[in-house]
Order: structure tokens, then C-alpha cells, then sequence
């Protein structure tokens, strides 16, 4: 009989300097596999949509999730709290009222 070595695979996810939970080697984020999970996605169709994260590592993704729901809601969470602040302090310094005439108006003079 053929030993077999079980050992922990690291989840593939790391901090980006944002403090983003990233896949490695990709723009993608964690907030990406969870809202395609919640939409009822399958890691096959995700895997698909994604091709340059492995089939496992969606899987692994989804794990994760799943083994630690709570904390990774909470993660995402602040992450909505704090593109909401971000953006509301973006639109207050440059106010998007009136931000389509000034850029006409730039283009004909």
C-alpha cells in the first residue's frame, strides 16, 4: 500500500497593499469568488470566468469561506464601509454635479 502524505494547503489568498485579500499572481479579489458564490455560481463556472485561478484554488477559496464565514463577512464588510467612505470623500472634493458640462466645455475651447 502506497503511503500518502496529507499536508495543510495554504489558502491561496494574500494582502495586497490596500489590505485586500487577493489571489496571488491576480487582480482578483476575495470579494469576487464570494459574490459569485452567493449568486449561486458553481467553482467550475467560476474557474471559467477566471481562468488564471486554478480549479483547486477556487475550491480552496470556497473552503475557506465556508470554514470561516463570519470573518470573512465581516472583512467584506468593511471593505463596502470603507469604499463608501472613500468615494463619498472622492465626490465631496470634486462634486459630480454639473461634472459632464465642465468637461464639454473644456473640449470646445
Amino acid at each position: 500500500m502506497t503511503a500518502v502524505t496529507i499536508e495543510p494547503e495554504p489558502v491561496p489568498l494574500v494582502r495586497d497593499q490596500a489590505g485586500r485579500l487577493m489571489v496571488p499572481g491576480t487582480r482578483i479579489s476575495l470579494d469576487v469568488f464570494v459574490a459569485d458564490f452567493k449568486r449561486g455560481k458553481t467553482p467550475e463556472s467560476i474557474h471559467e470566468a477566471y481562468e488564471t485561478v486554478s480549479l483547486a484554488d477556487v475550491y480552496a477559496i470556497f473552503a475557506y469561506y465556508l470554514r470561516h464565514r463570519a470573518e470573512v463577512d465581516s472583512y467584506l464588510s468593511e471593505q463596502e464601509h470603507e469604499g463608501t467612505a472613500i468615494q463619498a470623500r472622492i465626490e465631496s472634493a470634486n462634486p459630480p454635479e454639473g461634472l459632464r458640462a465642465k468637461l464639454l466645455a473644456r473640449l470646445e475651447s
